[in-house]
């Protein structure tokens, strides 16, 4: 990556505390994200990899801490506000519109508020994904979890988001569909995307991450390149379990 990519901070979480209730999930966890980097977040499950994107979305909030997006405090922020500055989100649990069609799904939110000058498109979406060019008239709720998580991809994209974050991005799929969706994160981060990606697939993220996070219960205890990553098998089977 050029260095004058990294030397600008698109996503910067510092010291965030965040609880739901009494009970507190993050202690003081804090991550970067670059412009054009991929960065993978992982942890075993229930160490708040889900609850650290509810709080840059402003769904749950943090209760201290910062967070800043393209130099922008967003913490106080409402969660539409902090989308419209330029972050998609591809939600655990997919969360398309079950009553849309596949094409009122993709267009319902799309738009270019960041200025994208080569834009996404219905038809670069379906080059993308042919599936969803085939299922365009048929509802949300018919199709299949990939089919589903396809879509939730390219309902994120449509935005032309500055950041990409996607909430366990091939869990429960088919094999052959997380292929498919391993080469589309390929393809965006060639395309030079900004993305922050959870998943458990160390190999695939090892692949196409620039670097990585793991926590353990709220915090951040290791971070690192895919090298390192590689590098460290012991970590991966302590904090991983692999």
């Amino acid at each position: 990556m050029a260095e004058s990519k990294m030397a600008e901070t698109l996503l910067e979480v510092e010291g965030i505390e965040t609880c739901y209730g009494l009970s507190q999930v993050l202690f003081g966890l804090s991550l970067c994200v670059h412009a054009g980097e991929m960065v993978a977040l992982m942890g075993r499950n229930g160490m708040g990899k889900t609850t650290t994107i509810r709080s840059i979305m402003g769904m749950t909030a943090a209760r201290s801490g910062t967070i800043r997006f393209a130099g922008e405090q967003v913490r106080s922020l409402p969660s539409y506000k902090i989308a419209k500055l330029g972050i998609g989100l591809v939600p655990e649990g997919r969360q398309i519109f079950p009553n849309l069609t596949v094409y009122e799904n993709l267009v319902a939110a799309s738009g270019n508020r960041a200025g994208n000058p080569d834009p996404w498109t219905i038809e670069k979406i379906h080059a993308l994904f042919p599936r969803l060019a085939e299922r365009s008239s048929n509802m949300g709720v018919t199709l299949s979890g990939g089919e589903q998580q396809m879509l939730a991809i390219g309902r994120a994209l449509m935005t032309n988001p500055k950041l990409l974050i996607l909430d366990e991005a091939t869990e429960g799929l088919a094999p052959l569909i997380r292929e498919e969706i391993w080469n589309c994160l390929s393809m965006l981060k060639g395309r030079g995307q900004s993305v922050l990606v959870i998943d458990k697939n160390v190999a695939n993220l090892s692949r196409i991450a620039d670097r990585h996070y793991i926590i353990e219960r709220g915090r951040t205890v290791w971070t690192g390149t895919s090298e390192q990553l590689i590098a460290e098998p012991d970590l991966q089977h302590r904090y991983l379990g692999i």
